[in-house]
């Protein structure tokens, strides 16, 4: 039972990672799509005070979910880091890369430094999520056991692309339906329907893959596809869907105070879909949670420690996003909303 419950944590914090990591992942796609420095100006300066406040604390959910694998589920964690250590080297280095170009963008004052630290923070961005949506793919496909050898063979399947490419699209949903709610709280209309078009074209996109999905998984991940349709997985997916509808319609609406909660709920969703189609497997279908688990002690330790953190981490990172939402942290000045040059343009 513990094993189970852990388990579950594990999910939990996955999804809490793709919807807050996410966000940022999303923004950073935009950010590679806004066009060159003149056009992208204005989309890259929100990005940039949208993100800033809160973007490093998303790793903590990362962190977390590094420490329940190899704690809790030791035998998963060596199969899957041995199996599909080079895509999760390759997310590791675009994290890196991420971080850096983030963080040296901002403070930089020649044009041309901006852009090759925001090419690199773009890129990353959009490289970092495919891979991490690959590795999961590849386990849902069955194609990851212990013992089994790293190879491209094992990443590289029909699912493993698509999960890389839904990871992206998904991503790019929440980015701007996020940044779409921040320009309004910032007043920069124009920028309102730049990102509500994106928006709308970031869910076309997931939709397309999602049907997609449904012959590719049913071939190549069949024990996954059979959850997505039948039981909680089933029922999760129809929530998710339905959530989706409605960010869609308060986005299409302009109705912003509940479109990013309805975003966020569209990928947990899927994600607690993801977990209830797996069961009872963490490796399917070769590894069980039961077979999985670590020693007893270690779990019943592990539950103790998520229990704390539930208790003091959570409310702290929920009041730091909230904060950050209401612009609470970094508001912008009239000086960040308005089409103006920055300096170093000229150099």
């Amino acid at each position: 039972m513990m094993a189970d419950l852990i388990a579950w944590v594990l999910v939990v914090v996955i999804a809490a990672y793709a919807c807050g990591g996410g966000t940022d992942y999303g923004a950073g796609f935009w950010d590679l799509a806004a066009g060159g420095a003149e056009r992208g100006q204005r989309p890259r300066w929100l990005i940039d005070h949208a993100m800033a406040p809160v973007w490093e604390i998303n790793n903590v959910w990362l962190i977390f979910v590094l420490v329940l694998m190899w704690t809790g589920f030791p035998t998963m964690f060596q199969a899957v880091f041995t199996a599909l250590w080079l895509p999760l080297v390759l997310a590791a280095v675009g994290m890196v890369l991420r971080g850096a170009g983030f963080a040296l963008r901002k403070p930089s004052k020649r044009l041309a430094r901006r852009r090759v630290f925001g090419a690199v923070f773009a890129v990353a961005s959009l490289v970092t999520p495919f891979f991490l949506g690959a590795v999961l793919g590849a386990v849902a496909s069955g194609r990851v056991a212990v013992g089994t050898p790293a190879s491209a063979h094992v990443w590289t399947g029909p699912t493993s692309i698509l999960a890389g490419l839904l990871a992206v699209a998904a991503t790019a949903f929440l980015g701007a339906v996020f940044l779409g709610a921040d320009a309004r709280r910032f007043g920069a209309d124009d920028l309102v329907g730049y990102f509500r078009l994106r928006a709308l074209l970031a869910f076309c996109a997931v939709v397309v893959l999602g049907v997609v999905a449904v012959p590719v998984t049913h071939h190549d991940a069949r024990h996954v596809w059979h959850g997505l349709t039948h039981g909680l997985g089933l029922l999760m997916m129809l929530l998710s869907c339905l959530a989706g509808v409605v960010t869609v319609l308060l986005v299409w609406l302009r109705a912003h105070r509940w479109q990013r909660h309805t975003s966020v709920a569209t990928l947990a969703l899927a994600v607690l879909a993801w977990g209830f189609a797996q069961r009872p497997y963490l490796l399917p279908t070769s590894m069980t949670v039961a077979q999985g688990a670590g020693a007893a002690h270690t779990l019943r330790w592990l539950g103790l420690v998520s229990l704390i953190a539930a208790v003091l981490v959570g409310p702290a990172l929920f009041l730091v996003y909230r904060l950050d939402t209401q612009g609470t942290l970094e508001p912008l000045t009239d000086t960040d909303t308005v089409a103006s040059g920055l300096p170093g343009d000229d150099l």
